[in-house]
């Protein structure tokens, strides 16, 4: 890439593992999949590009989740790993100033268009004090301001959830 492009100064972590299962029935290799998926894969990929992200003064932005502010019952390794990946971006945002920042989109409900789930997006919308679900350009945007925000904004949690965390 770097080859192709002369610098490398954006990383967004944007890889996400999400099963609902009751507290009982997750098992070991459900936690760490997720973790793995949620946590290890950013650290990784933060660490691997450190280097030259240190060298350009580039940002890495995460996409985290409300699920790692707010607790949901079925969710329990998804929320314990977005909530991991909130603390690794203000760990890695420390560790990586003053040349990168790290900051973390953490998304509320989302409506994709699945149609599958259209009677709980709608309890969500009702919930939600701005009466709609995000959209992925909500999301899109939020990632461009940390993309694009001055380098004093570091180790923030921007959660971009029509206020669904008020309620």
């Amino acid at each position: 890439m770097i080859a192709n492009f002369g610098r490398f100064d954006l990383l967004v972590n944007n890889a996400g593992s999400h099963r609902a299962r009751s507290f009982e029935e997750i098992l070991p290799e459900d936690w760490d999949e997720v973790f793995a998926v949620n946590v290890r894969g950013a650290f990784l990929m933060t660490q691997a590009c450190a280097s030259e992200l240190r060298r350009t003064r580039g940002r890495v932005i995460n996409i985290g989740s409300l699920g790692g502010i707010r607790p949901w019952a079925t969710h329990a390794h998804y929320c314990a790993s977005k909530a991991a990946l909130h603390m690794l971006t203000q760990a890695s945002s420390k560790a990586l100033a003053p040349n990168v920042t790290v900051n973390c989109v953490a998304p509320g409900m989302i409506d994709q268009g699945e149609q599958e789930r259209i009677e709980m997006l709608e309890r969500f919308a009702d919930k939600t004090p701005m009466q709609r679900n995000g959209t992925p350009t909500d999301v899109a945007q939020a990632v461009l301001f940390f993309a694009t925000c001055p380098d004093f904004i570091t180790g923030q949690i921007l959660t971009v959830d029509g206020g669904l965390a008020l309620a």
